[in-house]
């Protein structure tokens, strides 16, 4: 039995999400396990680093799969992006040891959001980014954001059916860049709650837009109280840049320019 490793980039607007679900069909995951079942000519069953919720993108979901079927690496890559949608691409694959696992073996994510913020909202990215037509201060969603990193207790930034055993993530970095009209705010942890950086978002706009200071994000971190923090933002502006594994595995990470 042999383990693949291949790394996905799609648009997610058309989907409900990476994970599989009983009352669709229009999944990442189950696109994908149909097209490397077909190349395998057997059930074959992904495993994905970080499940991204319906609408959201990615730009190197890491995923890997079991089987006994003999192929070359490149068949997995044409044969795969032959059979799967066009907004579903397959990078890169790679063979890799049994003791690889796109999620466990995982060292952090990182995440990107993308915001227009502009007078217009464009028609031809409009669910590729967020459009923000009131002025942020960048500078204060950065003062803001410094109150989230380290290992903290992210309850108040968390779905109400989250289903996690433990609320506690640790956030490595946060940036917030400006390019243009384009605001990127890129946030690498070990782990991420559900809609966690859907809700950080939500609440460092508020901040941006003044309606909040700054420190405000410190106090909704300790409450432990989803009311306080800010709405849960849409995930059109939402990538999921990559995942970092250790040097041994020589799995790739593919880090898109920052705007």
């Amino acid at each position: 039995m042999s383990r693949i490793v291949l790394g996905i980039e799609y648009d997610g607007t058309a989907y409900r999400g990476f994970q599989k679900q009983k009352n669709t069909i229009k999944t990442i995951q189950g696109c994908l396990d149909k097209a490397l079942s077909q190349i395998a000519d057997q059930n074959i069953l992904t495993v994905c680093s970080g499940r991204t919720d319906a609408g959201v993108h990615a730009y190197c979901q890491t995923i890997h799969f079991d089987t006994s079927s003999v192929r070359e690496i490149k068949s997995w890559i044409e044969g795969g992006n032959a059979l799967l949608p066009k907004d579903i691409r397959i990078i890169w694959a790679k063979g890799v040891t049994n003791d690889f696992h796109s999620r466990f073996s995982a060292i952090s994510r990182t995440y990107r959001y993308i915001i227009r913020n502009s007078s217009l909202p464009s028609a031809l990215e409009r669910n590729q980014n967020l459009w923000v037509k009131e002025n942020l201060d960048l500078s204060a969603m950065r003062r803001a954001s410094s109150y989230l990193l380290g290992e903290n207790d992210f309850s108040s930034f968390r779905s109400s059916s989250c289903q996690s055993k433990t609320p506690y993530r640790n956030i490595h970095s946060i940036e917030v860049k400006k390019k243009g009209d384009l605001i990127s705010i890129e946030i690498t942890a070990n782990a991420f709650l559900l809609n966690m950086v859907r809700i950080i978002i939500g609440t460092l706009l508020e901040v941006g837009t003044k309606k909040i200071v700054p420190k405000k994000v410190k106090h909704i971190l300790e409450a432990k109280d989803r009311k306080l923090a800010g709405k849960t933002s849409s995930p059109k502006g939402l990538y999921f840049v990559g995942t970092k594994y250790l040097k041994k595995y020589k799995v790739p990470s593919i880090l898109k320019p920052v705007v």
